[in-house]
């Protein structure tokens, strides 16, 4: 899936400062370093602005979320952070892996996540995961599994962001979701579409099985993108 990623999620440089200060809210002190504004547009989401902190005399990049995607869950996320630290494997830095979630109230909230297996397979795919101990030589109780990534990799780390703390609370799963957009062709190509055709084309085209489109579908029709104007037909709202 790693092309995939690439593929919808394209992350652009806008604006770089060799030099600026911010506030750390971690050590609650001014630091100085470079500052780089960059655009994400991520094809499960939306439009992401992001501002990146690099502090060299810390060890540490600060990736912080400016400007996110319309909705109720991802306002919530204006202003969060993703902190990688110097890790002791040569020339990376780590993150410890938390996933969002909104309980009952629509707020969301964070998990840090202890067990393989609770990793969501975009991120096992896209990125290495190791034990905290591998990627910072101590242990630390409840601080159990991270992503490491390289230093430099800037990018990588601003595509990490919405995988964590978006993905996790997508209606369908991402792998589904990504899917959206062929979906949508092919369905405004036939102009008012078979759904047997469809069927047909998202398992020959993109390996999709029948409960899936289904399950794309009904968030299409939810998100007023298709309607259904007959039995056994659906249509893009124009």
């Amino acid at each position: 899936m790693k092309e995939d990623i690439r593929k919808t999620i394209k992350v652009t440089l806008t604006e770089s400062r060799i030099k600026d200060a911010w506030f750390d809210f971690g050590t609650r002190e001014l630091r100085e370093g470079m500052v780089c504004f960059y655009k994400a547009t991520d094809a499960l989401t939306g439009d992401w602005l992001f501002k990146t902190c690099v502090d060299e005399a810390e060890g540490k990049i600060i990736i912080k979320a400016l400007k996110c995607p319309p909705g109720k869950a991802y306002t919530q996320m204006e202003g969060s952070t993703m902190i990688f630290q110097k890790s002791i494997l040569k020339e990376f830095v780590y993150d410890i892996i938390s996933l969002t979630y909104a309980n009952e109230d629509d707020r969301i909230r964070r998990e840090v996540i202890s067990e393989l297996d609770q990793v969501p397979s975009f991120i096992k795919e896209n990125f290495d995961v190791k034990k905290y101990d591998e990627a910072t030589g101590k242990s630390a109780i409840g601080k159990n599994l991270v992503t490491i990534v390289q230093e430099k990799d800037i990018k990588s780390m601003i595509i990490l962001f919405p995988m964590e703390r978006a993905w996790p609370m997508a209606q369908v799963p991402p792998e589904t979701g990504l899917k959206e957009g062929p979906i949508k062709k092919m369905i405004e190509e036939a102009e008012k579409a078979s759904i047997d055709e469809i069927y047909s084309l998202a398992s020959d085209r993109l390996g999709m099985a029948k409960d899936e489109v289904d399950k794309l579908l009904d968030l299409l029709k939810s998100e007023n993108k298709v309607i259904f104007p007959s039995s056994g037909y659906v249509k893009t709202v124009r």
